[in-house]
């Protein structure tokens, strides 16, 4: 797979990364601040393209990857809907639900794959939770929570766009818990309401959260609890809680560390559930996170490319997530509960 690179920021340096470790070839990128690009190029073996239209528009991509701020997600979808190039973009999908809903049917239309890169979908803990659930071995899921007591340094906020409404669409939650929102959402099912409090800039110079707390109650019944800040040092390893009629499962950063279930001699047997200890988190550090998620999910991205199928994370499942994350923000600034729509 040749593939075209846009925005050339630290996850770009991870996507890089891992598209050389599964013998994809990293072709060209673009970025709108030309020494950084260059130097990415330079460091990739890569060719720079200034304009980013040029780069989506460069001769024999099989598809271009967007790693830039989320409030430029849009426009490089609609050149390759011209040129019906596939293209997946970093998380979160958008800023907001018309700009996401805009992407979806443009890439829909142009019947080209559209991906949204969520790779803890992809590590081993979440693969073999969706089998489980699956076969009831947890039962009926009472409670689905996601922790993600993180800490961010004041140079990491320093840029004025971080942070930000427009730049970022938010704080915390949209920027470093979406992927467990999208956890949640994919193993515990829909929600349909939120009640949501927060901090803006309890720490850092941010106009956004830093700090949120949310309920949540689940289509199914379920209820759930959301935390997420990058002001409480020194950042602790996320965690996902699933509770069932069954037993009980914890993730905690890329690894399923608990696994307490009734009755499960026969199943562990059959589909042992991979405990581990030693964990990857972007608690403290942004980049100390695992490749190997990645590397699944550009592998799954390319086979859709292949099949022409749908990718495991289109945009639908990204929309999912920003509009689960948008309506605890709205509960936050009108202060009462919000309700999802149902379909």
């Amino acid at each position: 797979m040749k593939v075209g690179l846009l925005g050339t920021g630290a996850i770009a340096n991870k996507h890089a990364q891992a598209y050389k470790n599964i013998g994809f070839d990293l072709v060209a990128c673009s970025n709108k601040t030309e020494a950084r690009g260059r130097e990415f190029a330079a460091r990739w073996n890569a060719e720079f393209i200034p304009d980013y239209r040029d780069l989506c528009r460069f001769p024999s991509l099989d598809f271009i990857d967007v790693c830039t701020f989320p409030d430029f997600h849009l426009e490089p979808v609609q050149i390759c809907a011209e040129i019906k190039r596939p293209i997946q973009v970093q998380k979160p999908i958008a800023t907001n639900l018309d700009t996401a809903r805009q992407m979806i049917d443009t890439a829909r239309q142009a019947g080209i794959p559209f991906g949204v890169v969520s790779q803890h979908r992809f590590d081993d803990s979440t693969l073999f939770l969706s089998r489980a659930i699956a076969a009831g071995r947890l039962g009926r899921i009472l409670q689905a929570d996601a922790y993600v007591k993180w800490f961010r340094t004041d140079e990491y906020y320093s840029r004025p766009i971080k942070g930000s409404w427009a730049t970022e669409g938010g704080g915390a939650l949209i920027n470093q818990a979406i992927h467990q929102v999208d956890l949640l959402l994919h193993l515990a099912g829909p929600v349909e309401q939120v009640t949501g409090i927060w901090q803006l800039g309890s720490r850092h110079k941010i106009e956004s959260e830093d700090i949120v707390d949310a309920l949540l109650r689940y289509r199914s019944g379920a209820t759930g609890i959301i935390q997420a800040a990058t002001a409480l040092w020194p950042g602790y390893p996320e965690r996902v809680e699933l509770h069932g009629t069954k037993g009980s499962a914890i993730v905690a950063g890329d690894q399923l560390t608990s696994w307490d279930v009734l009755d499960d001699d026969e199943q562990n047997s059959v589909d042992p559930a991979p405990i581990q200890k030693n964990v990857s988190s972007g608690s403290s550090d942004p980049m100390a996170i695992s490749l190997v998620s990645f590397e699944r999910q550009f592998l799954d991205f390319a086979e859709a490319i292949k099949t022409e199928q749908t990718p495991s994370v289109d945009g639908e499942q990204g929309y999912r997530a920003l509009e689960a994350v948008l309506a605890i923000y709205q509960s936050c600034r009108e202060g009462r509960s919000v309700e999802l729509p149902s379909t």
